[in-house]
């Protein structure tokens, strides 16, 4: 499960991946011990990039309606994974500015570059004595500001808080003494860290975060204004005055009385992975859920500021606490973990030119289980969903390049990119 504490009253075990972090972890247990991927991390090596991985296919595919005009072919789809790399237990990839090179972080606290299939053989980033990997702990996710000048980085610190950094950039280098802290949230437990931080529209820094952790979020952090934890938060992270950053005047609660005025979008147990549509600015929220459902929301760019996402009152659309949340946003698509799956690995909207059919689709996965799937929405209604026949070991994450091509990342340590079989 990514950024979930252990099924308790299970009858089984299952692995467990935590914001990036695999532990086993037993029916009854409520503390996650270190398994055999955190323990034992492989060295970092290039793949060769021809490395095709042999294809999964699901014994029986749902049958797919034929999509109306215009929209994403899902029942024409057919992919295969081609590994590019294997690092250690890699958490997050994205791309900079004016730069055809892959940036992958590993949750140990390296970013790793990856040039024409290539590992750099030195890290980008090493802050890897300023995290930890106990838990649901490590490097989290990072992002280039829009000229590709600064690096910020999201990661729990060596007290568990979570934390973001900022550091320039000197030809593409990092300036380590320009280095400075932007962020920090108190984090009461070891899990739902959240981590995702991207740049979005307005060029203004999304940063998300999970509830703080505790089953049920005992402290009602998500539905609660006043606090950052459960919540997507947006910024400008260059600070004036003294102050480490601004806050957007059109943030929809600046000046409500008890309201952190960073807030963007609140009611989320932990949003692990989400994304905007690079095309529309549309939002794609994954958030993982407590024991029953996992959710994947879609808002249009111009509704998803002051969302509130129903945690911890709803669970996907099922109640929680019984009480009732006047204006949430119900999921666009969710399943139960009935079938094996268990924690949500959220994607993107495919804007590719290699896979024509999949252009338009959502593309999300499940780290038990591994499979990818994809959604197609129109007008906020679901109109086709698929299971894309390709499975990830320990789905962790999916990255997108300049090209808009996509990759997933496995915690065993495989980039993956997705290709047309």
């Amino acid at each position: 499960m990514i950024g979930n504490e252990p099924r308790r009253a299970r009858r089984w075990t299952v692995a467990l991946v935590t914001g990036a972090v695999v532990a086993a972890c037993s029916p009854a247990d409520d503390a996650a011990r270190p398994g055999t991927a955190a323990a034992n991390p492989s060295p970092s090596a290039p793949a060769s990039p021809a490395d095709d991985l042999s294809l999964i296919k699901a014994e029986e595919l749902p049958e797919v309606p034929p999509p109306p005009p215009g929209q994403p072919d899902l029942a024409s789809v057919s992919l295969k994974l081609t590994r590019i790399a294997t690092l250690v237990q890699p958490s997050y990839l994205t791309t900079r500015q004016g730069d055809d090179a892959l940036y992958v972080s590993e949750r140990l606290g390296t970013i790793r570059v990856i040039r024409d299939g290539v590992v750099d053989p030195e890290p980008m980033l090493d802050i890897s004595a300023d995290t930890t990997t106990d838990g649901e702990r490590g490097f989290l996710g990072f992002a280039f500001s829009p000229d590709g000048e600064r690096l910020y980085v999201s990661f729990t610190d060596l007290g568990g808080d979570n934390r973001v950094d900022e550091f320039d950039l000197d030809d593409g280098l990092v300036d380590l003494a320009s280095r400075r802290t932007v962020l920090t949230i108190d984090h009461p437990y070891a899990n739902h860290n959240g981590g995702s931080i991207l740049f979005g529209p307005l060029d203004l820094l999304y940063l998300g975060f999970g509830d703080g952790g505790g089953s049920g979020d005992p402290n009602s952090n998500g539905q609660s204004l006043g606090t950052m934890l459960g919540k997507i938060l947006r910024i400008d992270p260059v600070g004036t005055g003294g102050a480490p950053y601004v806050v957007p005047p059109s943030n929809p609660f600046v000046g409500q009385p008890g309201a952190r005025a960073e807030i963007w979008g609140y009611g989320l147990r932990n949003p692990w992975r989400f994304s905007f549509d690079r095309t529309t600015n549309d939002v794609w929220i994954a958030d993982v859920g407590q024991d029953e459902v996992e959710e994947v929301n879609f808002l249009p760019a111009t509704e998803g500021e002051g969302a509130n996402y129903g945690w911890n009152l709803f669970e996907g659309s099922r109640p929680f606490l019984g009480k009732a949340a006047d204006g949430r946003v119900t999921p666009l698509t969710e399943y139960s973990h009935d079938d094996g799956r268990c924690s949500i690995t959220g994607g993107y909207v495919y804007r590719g030119s290699q896979i024509t059919n999949l252009q338009g689709a959502y593309l999300y996965g499940d780290f038990c289980d591994g499979r990818l799937h994809a959604v197609v929405q129109v007008d906020g209604r679901l109109t086709a969903s698929a299971d894309l026949g390709v499975t990830v070991d320990q789905l962790v994450s999916f990255g997108q390049d300049a090209q808009g091509e996509l990759y997933a990342l496995s915690l065993t340590g495989d980039v993956l990119r997705l290709d047309p079989a």
